[in-house]
């Protein structure tokens, strides 16, 4: 047992271990200073005064057991060929997408007493694209992830040459846009846009022209551009575009906000995100003592503000360098690799953390709307657990089954 442990830490990318195991043990830390605080009632509303929090331990009790399991899917994975993965796409495009598929028709629909609830809106809002298990939940989007990062992959290896070509092109948009269109449907516009940034790093790594993607960079900002000064009162009042005008016209000089509730709503737990950032300052208010201040729902997507009032601006910067420091070694892993194939699933990888990690911070510091992205290992949830190490082991199959860093040569 102990030689073949030794074996496997020779062979692998221990540097890339070390660096997701340092976020993972860090997150349970946080977690459970999150429970702690709440439980010795330390938590308090900045705004009210009021002092809240149910407190608990659960949520890192469960992260860290996800995590456990997440590691050992790592290190299975790891061990076969990333070819043999891509290879056997229709099976887990199947197994991932049938779990998906059904969210778009059922909405809260209860199964067997109860104890299975398909489509289930986790977060209260539109989206459905939850199941319901006994007490936990799982979004089958976040196993798709890792799936579609093996097909698009292998897509962009076959085609690698012709990437420019607008038949090709427009095979690799439909490619894309297909599982994109899907998840919009079932009110995730959040992981939708994990998709498409997923996608549109591995063409970039595949040699897409820069005439493209400044083009569709113009479009898209000239869309966005067009639909708040023309349409912001038209669109809708759907709980998307009233969160992204909360945060881009908070004075409401548009007419979006109804009434305060729907304000605070909202904008609310925002708000509270920075001020927990700022009372954090540079060095923090501790771990597990001192006066924090209260965010709703903290240990999810909101993980972020809280590392900043515990550990300050110096914590904060370690944690993001960590997180950052993961990406540039799977790019690394992804430049060394003797195949495409290997390439442009690293960069899906690294496409995959860098937009999360930009999207969630950016809900933390109220310069982007909440669209309920999670910060890679950080934030409690296993779904969004597993589906990070799922893909790291795909990057450490590449490093383990590649001529150039076999057994740590590099």
């Amino acid at each position: 047992m102990l030689k073949s442990i030794k074996t496997y830490w020779e062979r692998t990318d221990r540097l890339f271990w070390i660096l997701c195991l340092s976020s993972s043990v860090f997150a349970c830390i946080v977690l459970a200073s999150i429970g702690y605080n709440q439980k010795g009632g330390f938590i308090r509303d900045e705004l009210t005064g009021a002092i809240t929090g149910v407190g608990g331990y659960r949520s890192a009790i469960v992260q860290a057991i996800v995590l456990f399991v997440g590691m050992l899917f790592a290190i299975l994975i790891s061990k076969i060929d990333y070819h043999n993965l891509v290879e056997i796409w229709p099976i887990h495009a199947a197994l991932t997408w049938g779990l998906v598929l059904p969210t778009l028709v059922l909405k809260n629909v209860s199964l067997f007493g109860g104890a299975l609830v398909i489509g289930y809106d986790a977060g209260g809002t539109d989206n459905y694209s939850w199941y319901k298990i006994g007490g936990f939940t799982l979004q089958p989007t976040e196993l798709a992830k890792v799936s579609f990062i093996l097909t698009f992959a292998m897509h962009l290896s076959k085609v690698h040459d012709k990437v420019n070509e607008p038949a090709t092109l427009a095979k690799l948009l439909l490619h894309l846009l297909i599982p994109a269109l899907i998840i919009h449907k079932q009110g995730d516009d959040g992981t939708m846009l994990i998709f498409l940034a997923i996608g549109l790093c591995m063409l970039f790594a595949a040699g897409l022209s820069w005439k493209y993607i400044l083009g569709a960079l113009a479009a898209a900002g000239s869309a966005a551009a067009v639909a708040f000064a023309f349409f912001s009162d038209k669109i809708g009042k759907s709980y998307q575009w009233i969160r992204i005008l909360a945060v881009y016209d908070p004075k409401n000089t548009t007419g979006w906000a109804i009434n305060e509730a729907m304000r605070k709503k909202f904008i609310y737990q925002q708000e509270l995100g920075e001020i927990s950032i700022g009372a954090g300052q540079i060095f923090g208010r501790g771990l597990f003592t001192g006066d924090y201040v209260y965010v709703p729902n903290a240990w999810n997507d909101f993980v972020f503000s809280w590392i900043g009032n515990a550990v300050g601006f110096v914590g904060t910067a370690i944690v993001l360098a960590v997180l950052f420091g993961i990406v540039v070694r799977a790019l690394q892993v992804g430049g060394r690799s003797v195949d495409d194939l290997g390439s442009f699933i690293c960069a899906g990888f690294a496409g995959a953390m860098m937009a999360q990690i930009f999207v969630n911070v950016g809900m933390n510091l109220c310069v982007l709307p909440v669209i309920g992205v999670t910060l890679p290992f950080y934030s409690a949830g296993g779904s969004s657990a597993w589906m990070m190490y799922l893909c790291v082991g795909l990057v450490l199959s590449v490093y383990m089954h590649n001529k150039k860093t076999l057994f740590g040569n590099e």
